[in-house]
């Protein structure tokens, strides 16, 4: 079973500055790629931002300029630094690894409990 940890949320004030972490625990043959999403409350879960196994990555349009998303592949870790915080940016934000377990199995995805980040304005 393939478990994502997600660390690194919190309380910042508008302007500030968050890194998250997406740690992947299990046992995992390939992976496709890491997503970061966001759900505030009352509100569907939505993209942020993405790093593919080749390292291409994609952001939402409304995070673009302000949110970066990287790999550690040593520590197995994917992060998202979020400069630039907005109150708009408050939710619980969800980390999703795509991939296989062996070889030959189905492409699914794995998510994580989420991590809550509050932006104070």
């Amino acid at each position: 079973q393939v478990r994502p940890v997600e660390s690194g949320g919190g309380l910042v004030q508008a302007g500030g500055s968050l890194r998250l972490s997406c740690a992947a625990s299990g046992s995992i043959f390939s992976i496709a790629a890491v997503g970061w999403f966001r759900q505030a409350p009352g509100k569907q879960r939505d993209f942020v931002a993405r790093i593919r196994s080749d390292g291409s990555t994609d952001y939402a349009d409304s995070v673009k300029g302000r949110f970066t998303i990287s790999r550690d592949n040593a520590k197995n870790t994917v992060y998202l630094q979020m400069n630039g915080l907005k109150p708009g940016d408050t939710a619980v934000y969800y980390c999703a690894v795509t991939g296989r377990v062996r070889v030959g199995s189905a492409l699914l995805d794995y998510w994580g409990q989420g991590t809550q980040v509050t932006v104070s304005s």
